[in-house]
């Protein structure tokens, strides 16, 4: 069998009889005499019968004559529509042959208008379709296919479907942008936004602001023609325009291995920064002061310089405005829990050992309510139990004490034939408030006489809790101290002012594990605390700043509050679900590699995919 680029015997008439295909030799042999027979015979000949040089056809190039600008042009053969409803806009391009390697999906591209303004657009859906009507889908393009080097790209259509974000115009000398309302004309010349102002006034990101990582698409930073080349993006940090975001609360998420702990220190970083401070109603401007949770003993680590972040990579941080090196008011508290003991050989920051005073539980009963008392058993501890042991004890008894009141049978027989409590709710309150011993009052001083230190203006207090292996222990330690500074914040009668009178960042890692959705007493109690504390944090200069890997786990009431949604690599289909985002920017979580994170925050700007800093600012991991 011949192979498929052999054709040497074939013959018109099929049927390879050697005497035809001779016969068709000659007959081909004789064409050129014909055809110059026929030249001659049109009279237009040399008198010795030689051809001109008029007898050859001229060519000509189909090339357009002059240098090409942009990268292709808008089409309207499947029609050029811009429509209220998103699904009904029909806006495509031809991009040339050039162009075409180039070309990403999710790039930013602009089409002018005849006066003067610009539509800002995305590149959503990109398309090969055939120049030539013919069926390619046989054996024979298939095997040509194989046994060639590449394809032609002049036989193929390349064509981008492209989603309209913005117009852009002048006013006053100042680039603005607004909601698409027109329609560019056909054949409008599209070109890739590579101008920082534009692509930042389309995207709504402002200028100056909390540092968050360079835009990209596709995983590769936009590039521009100013210095430096990437775009910086960041979040809004002043009243100007509203509130700071900081008090309008942030989300980080993202799974193990994804830069989400690198992510968070960089960001808490630029909080810290020397320059940045909040105004107070009394007329102050304040530094913020940061309290961080800290359940994998990370972040004392932000008290040291990253010994990797070199001379080089410094200055160019220094040229964007980015603050950097370790922060020198880092202080480590530790939570002095029964004979656990914190070892802290990774980290320079200052130590300084607490206890959580029992009186605490007054104000936050739940703290020792564990996750089993039902309503009626905690109404009981609330309405009768604590306020009679407070009047036989005073505000200042301790845990031991407590146990002690509950264990006189004479209490529980007087509340249970008064008819306040009975028998077997009081057996029952007694048995889950037991087991924390190791927990109150002990031989450590107390965070209500370390107010002063725990919350500075400009100072990182990190909260380890790495060395308590008990779950109830941790749960009570993050609760007590993240509700005492909730209290103090939006009260109107604070007992501690510093708490009410510095702006404050409160950060906790792993939040799933303290805001989750359950049916308990105590969970119903600490989300109504902390979506209190996030309504009206903007008007008490508090801002949230929660980190998970299972946002999905994280109480609605507490996620509907958070105006920036920060997600970097996540694998679970739940937890990409959680976090609503974009479906275009859905679908490309589960692909990012560590670093690149997609920012959804709209009071700030577009959804948009960033890539972080490629160095900790700060020290981070262990040798």
């Amino acid at each position: 069998m011949t192979d498929l680029g052999d054709f040497g015997d074939f013959t018109a008439d099929g049927d390879g009889d050697p005497s035809a295909a001779a016969e068709s030799a000659a007959e081909e042999a004789d064409a050129p005499s014909r055809r110059s027979d026929a030249t001659s015979a049109a009279g237009d000949v040399q008198p010795n019968g030689a051809g001109t040089a008029d007898d050859e056809f001229e060519t000509t190039t189909v090339e357009p004559r002059g240098e090409d600008v942009g990268i292709g042009a808008l089409c309207v053969s499947q029609g050029l529509r811009v429509a209220e409803d998103g699904d009904e806009t029909t806006l495509r391009a031809y991009v040339t042959r050039g162009n075409r390697s180039s070309i990403r999906l999710g790039s930013y591209l602009l089409a002018p208008y005849p006066d003067g303004e610009q539509l800002f657009c995305r590149i959503t859906e990109l398309e090969y379709a055939q120049q030539y009507h013919a069926d390619d889908a046989t054996e024979i393009h298939a095997r040509r296919a194989m046994r060639s080097d590449g394809i032609e790209e002049a036989d193929y259509k390349f064509v981008a479907s492209l989603e309209p974000i913005a117009v852009l115009y002048q006013d006053e000398g100042e680039l603005k942008r607004r909601m698409t309302d027109r329609v560019p004309k056909p054949q409008t010349v599209i070109a890739q936004a590579d101008d920082t102002e534009a692509i930042k006034t389309g995207l709504k990101i402002p200028d100056d602001g909390v540092f968050l990582g360079h835009l990209s698409v596709g995983g590769e930073k936009v590039r521009t023609a100013a210095s430096p080349p990437t775009i910086d993006y960041r979040l809004k940090d002043d009243y100007e325009a509203g509130d700071p975001l900081v008090f309008r609360h942030t989300l980080i998420a993202g799974g193990t291995g994804s830069g989400k702990t690198h992510g968070a220190k960089n960001v808490l970083r630029q909080f810290l920064a020397d320059n940045r401070t909040y105004p107070m109603e009394d007329g102050r401007s304040v530094r913020p002061a940061v309290v961080q949770f800290d359940p994998q003993d990370e972040y004392a680590q932000m008290h040291d310089d990253n010994p990797d972040l070199d001379d080089e990579f410094a200055r160019r941080l220094e040229r964007e405005g980015i603050a950097h090196g370790g922060v020198s008011e880092t202080t480590a508290f530790v939570p002095k829990i029964g004979s656990a003991s914190y070892s802290a050989g990774h980290h320079r920051a200052q130590q300084v050992e607490f206890t959580i005073p029992f009186s605490m539980v007054h104000e936050n009963p739940w703290l020792v309510a564990g996750s089993g008392l039902n309503d009626n058993q905690y109404g009981a501890l609330v309405s009768v139990l604590l306020p009679r042991f407070r009047e036989q004890y005073g505000m200042g008894a301790t845990y031991d004490e407590f146990t002690t009141f509950l264990d006189d049978p004479a209490l529980r027989e007087e509340l249970d034939e008064s008819g306040r409590v009975h028998e077997a709710t009081f057996d029952a309150v007694r048995r889950r408030v037991l087991g924390f011993g190791h927990v109150f009052d002990q031989d450590a001083r107390p965070i209500t006489e370390l107010i002063s230190e725990f919350v500075r203006p400009g100072g990182l207090s990190v909260v380890p809790t790495y060395h308590i292996n008990d779950t109830r222990a941790t749960e009570a330690v993050v609760l007590a101290l993240s509700s005492l500074l909730i209290d103090e914040k939006l009260s109107n009668d604070p007992t501690y002012d510093r708490i009410k009178e510095t702006p404050l960042i409160l950060g906790m890692d792993e939040a799933h594990n303290f805001l989750t959705d359950a049916d308990s007493v105590q969970a119903g109690k600490v989300i109504t605390k902390f979506t209190e504390a996030a309504k009206q944090g903007r008007k008490e200069r508090l801002g949230l700043f929660l980190i998970t890997q299972d946002p999905q786990d994280i109480d609605d009431a507490v996620f509907k509050q958070i105006n920036t949604t920060v997600v970097l690599n996540l694998g679970d289909e739940d937890a990409i679900k959680s976090v609503n985002i974009p479906s275009n920017l859905e679908s490309k979580v589960p692909y990012m590699e560590k670093g690149q994170m997609v920012v959804y925050s709209p009071d700030n700007s577009e959804p948009v995919e960033l890539i972080g800093l490629p160095k900790c600012l700060t020290r981070h991991g262990r040798d």
